[in-house]
């Protein structure tokens, strides 16, 4: 479509600017494809354009196969013949919003209006089951595929079998409802649309390794939060056709805690990336049809499930997460250095990555100032790290860490060691090591941590600087092995150290006898 098709999508028009363009561009060629076909079309192809109402079925349904969880009298969105949540320009008759293309009925969400607006190179849509995500992933690949006519996309999934039965079946059922011209090569999973000759790769993304080869000019996974963030980066590195009017990568998901989804498209977003967030109850269409469909899932849910499934909420589900009273919005703030108090440095030996925390305390409240992780570094480098950020303070400091500080290593000397002859000067207006023979229970330090995190009357005595961020996802991602009481360090090797650092300083101060830094002055 050359220069012509970069300004169907260029100004306000956005999705609505294209269609209704379309159905002008393609009109002629698709009276000769209708004809081909035999279809009873007029001549001036009119037939083309269905009326709303006339024998098109009514559109509802739940969000597909989200992880095998459908409950009961929810419809798998492109199952059966059923469309979408989303898809409502063919319930009752057309409204001014509507927009059509040869037979499409359209009336996007506010949320999936302006996920289609988005001009951003990555961006995805998250939102609770019955917000039309699986809808908008299938428009938004039908118009990413007429922008870049002749082009390569691809759709994926987290499986083949969710792949096959929810995304794939939904894009065709609205090609073949609305009378788009295709082709489906079953053996190789490819579509081609016959208008534009565009080819649409179907990918189950489980083995990520697979995804290496041709250049794509878009891609769109469903369910992203069931996808590994290996296969989101193997599809970046696709996006490079030089002949792509406009390349754009995008995802949909309902929320699944704080994993990668959530770092990387809302937690922290990387520079490029967008996110629109469907609201909760937003989808007026679906509730007209079933008004009493989110009080039945409400009657299905716990309580926690129910806020992510339904409500959308970002929220750490897990029943073995470890810090389980710890909540950004209650727990993180901004928190200065008070130079009348010590500092306390809290250290634990690892040597990739080398972690420790940096807080001081006003009787029972703590206060995280700053974090120090280093790649592959000595207990040498975090010393010379920590004094180069702090290079004096003259109320005291209190070194912290755990049991294996004081054990002698292969070249003689011990983390202890090591720690007292950095700090042999006065910089710090004297220096106190607070390290234990034997480490204390993890059930002990854990409670003790929760405490001060959130105790039973609801009272945070622990805030963490923004700064923080490694600590923050220990935080919220640090979960106890299966059935057991015991942390899991090995599902992320950078996950625990830091919280284990954080949890000996509180174990030291926070069970009982004198604490340092009390003068009687709150901290936070």
């Amino acid at each position: 479509m050359g220069s012509r098709g970069e300004r169907l999508f260029s100004g306000r028009e956005g999705i609505h600017g294209l269609w209704t363009k379309r159905k002008r561009i393609y009109k002629k060629k698709h009276r000769r494809d209708s004809a081909d076909r035999g279809d009873d079309a007029g001549a001036d192809g009119r037939a083309d354009f269905e009326e709303p109402g006339n024998g098109i079925r009514e559109q509802y349904g739940d969000e597909g196969d989200a992880g095998g969880l459908h409950p009961a009298g929810a419809v798998a969105e492109g199952a059966g013949g059923r469309g979408a949540a989303g898809d409502q320009g063919d319930v009752g008759r057309a409204g001014k919003d509507e927009v059509r293309v040869r037979g499409i009925e359209y009336r996007p969400l506010e949320s999936q209006r302006r996920f289609h607006d988005s001009e951003a190179r990555f961006k995805g849509f998250s939102g609770p089951i019955g917000s039309g995500k699986s809808q908008a992933l299938c428009q938004e690949a039908l118009k990413l595929s007429y922008l870049n006519a002749g082009r390569t996309g691809l759709i994926g999934a987290p499986t083949f079998p969710m792949l096959r039965d929810a995304t794939q079946a939904a894009l065709i059922e609205i090609l073949e409802r609305n009378r788009i011209p295709h082709e489906m090569n079953r053996g190789e999973n490819v579509l081609v649309l016959r208008e534009t000759r565009s080819r649409i790769l179907f990918r189950a993304v489980e083995e990520f390794e697979r995804l290496r080869g041709s250049n794509l000019a878009w891609f769109g996974l469903d369910e992203l939060t069931y996808t590994s963030e290996e296969a989101w980066l193997r599809l970046e590195g696709r996006l490079r056709d030089p002949r792509a009017q406009r390349l754009c990568g995008f995802g949909v998901w309902t929320p699944k805690g704080y994993d990668w989804v959530y770092e990387r498209f809302v937690g922290s977003p990387v520079k490029g990336y967008e996110t629109v967030t469907a609201g909760a109850f937003e989808n007026r269409f679906l509730l007209d049809r079933i008004p009493d469909y989110y009080d039945r899932l409400k009657s299905s849910y716990d309580a926690r499930f129910y806020e992510q499934e339904v409500l959308g909420k970002y929220l750490a589900l897990s029943a073995g997460n470890v810090y389980y009273a710890f909540d950004r919005h209650g727990n993180v703030g901004e928190v200065e250095v008070d130079q009348r108090r010590a500092l306390l440095w809290a250290l634990d030996f690892n040597v990739d990555p080398m972690c420790s925390v940096v807080a001081q305390i006003s009787g029972d409240r703590v206060a995280v100032l700053d974090e120090i992780v280093l790649k592959r570094a000595s207990t040498y480098d975090a010393c010379e790290e920590f004094a180069s950020r702090v290079p004096r303070h003259e109320a005291g400091l209190v070194i912290y860490a755990d049991a294996t500080g004081a054990r002698m290593q292969t070249s003689g000397t011990s983390d202890l060691e090591i720690l007292r002859g950095f700090f042999r000067n006065g910089d710090y207006g004297g220096v106190d090591f607070r390290i234990p023979t034997v480490n204390p229970a993890v059930r002990d330090r854990v409670t003790l941590m929760n405490a001060r995190l959130e105790s039973a009357s609801g009272d945070r005595r622990m805030r963490v600087d923004p700064r923080c961020r490694e600590l923050i996802k220990d935080l919220e991602q640090v979960v106890f092995k299966e059935n057991s009481q015991v942390i899991d360090k090995d599902r992320d090797p950078r996950r625990t150290h830091l919280s284990d650092a954080l949890g000996y300083l509180v174990w030291q101060e926070c069970r009982g006898g004198p604490k340092v830094g009390e003068r009687g002055m709150p901290l936070l």
